[in-house]
């Protein structure tokens, strides 16, 4: 399952986002959401989510 909709990420999810500075290597974060930052019901690059750590970017990938 991907993260470019909103369906399917819910608060306390583990996925694997993809953090602002780590865009052009690629490089994936895992994390618990907190909250979903993007209002709308798709996006083309991901969700836009806050992690329970604090850290945002854009999910990639939900975890089992």
């Amino acid at each position: 399952m991907d993260g470019k909709n909103r369906i399917n990420i819910k608060p306390g999810l583990e996925v694997k986002i993809v953090l602002k500075q780590d865009q052009r290597s690629g490089k994936l974060t895992e994390g618990i959401v907190k909250d979903i930052l993007t209002k709308s019901s798709t996006h083309p690059h991901g969700i836009k989510v806050r992690l329970t750590t604090g850290e945002v970017g854009r999910v990639k990938e939900i975890c089992d």
